[in-house]
């Protein structure tokens, strides 16, 4: 068996001491912000350079830990993951996957998602980190507009394959392996001793995520070697993450938040990344395994902490040291309950898939409830008015000034220099996202400076499922808005216009375009609810006023009125 690990090089050296610097000062956030520098590298690999010489230092300690639904666990090192990250590595080149290969990777919380995200660092192949819930239709988007030739993906979601180009190389993680496809069971018979073929450059593409947009099919960010698994530094100082952390993120993989909070910032502070893959959400099981395995930082999504509250949370013996919510922001109610508890404030914190935490309230500050905190060490914010792009004090569109290197921010949209130059326009990258600050800089979110909204923690982009329905014979208009929910925050409603000859009969329409919906899109973008209208408000110019259309879903919510109404749950 060969050695664990690899020695530092001069680039783990200087990112080290950039980590460092922030651990030193982890409630200091005046010492933060204004000493902090992000680490100048023109080479970087986190996998070997950072990952392998942890597991060198720190070999026994747990890297990650998943605890099943049944509570069984188990746990595999630095040293492990080292190594077997190196034997998947020459695994992949043995299929002829290389530096700059594109690979769809739509796993599950197993192993095999973190030996294979290593494993593609080493090798500098390009990793697309996709969800397992998305549709055929979705998938087939992704492999072709993301250049990808190898697809590694669940053996039971062989069918969601089925229609891809043969020349794509499927890769099964799983029992009953289909013909055509090679099983990454068969990695466990390579040769475990991996050398880099060459140096990684810094800028060099690692990562493509797509993100949905307003008026247009998912944009594909893209990140190097760098702006993710350097630029995390903002979010371990954020999270609070500290050397032998037990660190629970409840995501799923294929979003960005997953590489946020159980990869690379639990990695960047040798942490370990824990995962609990419960079947159905029970939060006295979710506190018990919390209490067993000694959780020290959990971060869940809004949804997550608004079931926790329902029941008796002193169930959880010994809290987290600390405690995140992150997506949108959180009812004062939840946050006031959980302090009461758990005696420790939940601190909320904003970014995007187009970069790492750029504002949170940080460990050791004064948490204002509703407050998303202030500018992350690093991250130069400010507010501009979105009409005029003047900066403002009081309320604008969260903007970063690009005079400043900020090395979390994305590379660009990949292949799209257009939409690359409107967001990063007059020398301020554009978030879209408005917000208000108060005299000591903390900031509060206001909302979407477009239509986007969130579901579940899922973003939504009302464009893409009005395309899906528009595309159904009985709709001639449609507008998607979010209808509050108290569980999800809200679900996508669809407010339609039918054809003439279909309008006396709502029951039967609504049930043809709920199935429609169901085949076409994938499960976090279903429409839940459907209303009938006879037209849509509209500017002059003939735009729909979606921000009336939300305005009456509140209203009627809040009178709790449901004339008129269809809802999914109602047509399965």
């Amino acid at each position: 068996m060969p050695p664990v690990g690899r020695p530092a090089t001069a680039a783990t050296q200087t990112v080290r001491e950039a980590r460092d610097f922030l651990l030193a000062h982890a409630t200091d956030y005046r010492g933060a912000v204004d000493g902090f520098r992000w680490p100048e590298l023109t080479e970087f690999n986190f996998a070997t350079e950072w990952f392998d010489v942890v597991a060198g230092e720190h070999p026994d300690r747990p890297a990650v830990t998943i605890v099943s639904a049944d509570l069984t666990a188990r746990s595999w090192t630095y040293a492990d993951l080292s190594r077997r990250s190196d034997q998947v590595a020459r695994w992949l080149r043995s299929l002829g996957v290389g530096a700059g290969d594109r690979v769809i990777v739509m796993l599950n919380n197993t192993i095999e998602l973190w030996e294979l995200l290593l494993a593609l660092l080493k090798i500098r192949a390009v990793a697309i980190p996709t969800s397992t819930l998305l549709s055929s239709a979705d998938l087939g988007y992704r492999v072709e507009h993301g250049g990808a030739s190898v697809v590694v993906a669940p053996t039971a979601l062989k069918s969601r394959l089925a229609g891809l180009p043969r020349q794509v190389l499927r890769i099964g993680v799983g029992d009953g392996t289909p013909s055509g496809w090679v099983s990454m069971a068969e990695s466990e018979k390579a040769p475990t001793a991996y050398t880099p073929s060459a140096p990684t450059k810094a800028s060099d593409l690692s990562l493509l995520y797509f993100t949905s947009g307003t008026t247009s099919r998912p944009k594909l960010v893209a990140h190097t070697h760098v702006s993710y698994p350097v630029g995390h530094l903002s979010t371990m100082w954020w999270l609070g993450v500290r050397p032998g952390d037990v660190h629970l993120n409840i995501s799923s993989p294929g979003w960005g938040k997953h590489a946020w909070s159980n990869f690379f910032s639990p990695f960047l502070a040798q942490a370990t990344v824990f995962v609990f893959n419960y079947e159905r959400f029970d939060a006295g099981a979710l506190m018990r395994v919390m209490d067993t395995h000694d959780v020290t930082t959990f971060c869940a999504p809004p949804t997550v902490w608004r079931m926790l509250i329902q029941a008796d949370l002193t169930q959880l013996g010994t809290p987290p040291r600390e405690l995140l919510g992150a997506g949108e922001p959180l009812n004062p109610e939840v946050i006031t309950q959980v302090r009461r508890a758990w005696g420790a404030t939940i601190r909320d914190g904003f970014g995007q898939t187009e970069m790492t935490c750029c504002v949170g309230n940080s460990p050791g500050q004064v948490v204002k409830d509703g407050s998303m905190g202030r500018p992350m060490p690093g991250y130069p914010v400010v507010l501009l008015d979105p009409v005029t792009g003047e900066q403002r004090t009081d309320e604008g569109e969260i903007c970063l000034d690009l005079s400043r290197p900020i090395l979390g921010l994305m590379a660009g949209y990949h292949n799209d220099a257009e939409m690359t130059a409107d967001a990063c326009r007059n020398g301020f990258y554009h978030t879209g996202d408005i917000a208000s600050a108060d005299d000591e800089g903390y900031l509060t979110y206001v909302g979407r400076a477009d239509d986007v909204f969130k579901a579940s923690d899922y973003k939504i982009s009302p464009f893409e499922l009005e395309s899906i329905l528009l595309e159904h014979p009985y709709v001639t208009e449609v507008a998607i808005v979010p209808s509050p929910d108290p569980l999800r925050a809200a679900v996508p409603k669809a407010f339609i216009c039918l054809v003439q000859d279909i309008a006396a009969r709502p029951q039967d329409a609504a049930a043809e375009i709920f199935a429609h919906a169901r085949e076409r899109l994938s499960a976090y973008q279903r429409v839940r609810i459907v209303e009938f209208v006879n037209e849509l408000p509209k500017t002059i110019s003939g735009k729909i006023r979606r921000v009336e259309l939300r305005e009456r879903e509140a209203h009627r919510v809040a009178g709790d009125a449901s004339e008129g109404q269809f809802h999914e749950r109602d047509f399965r």
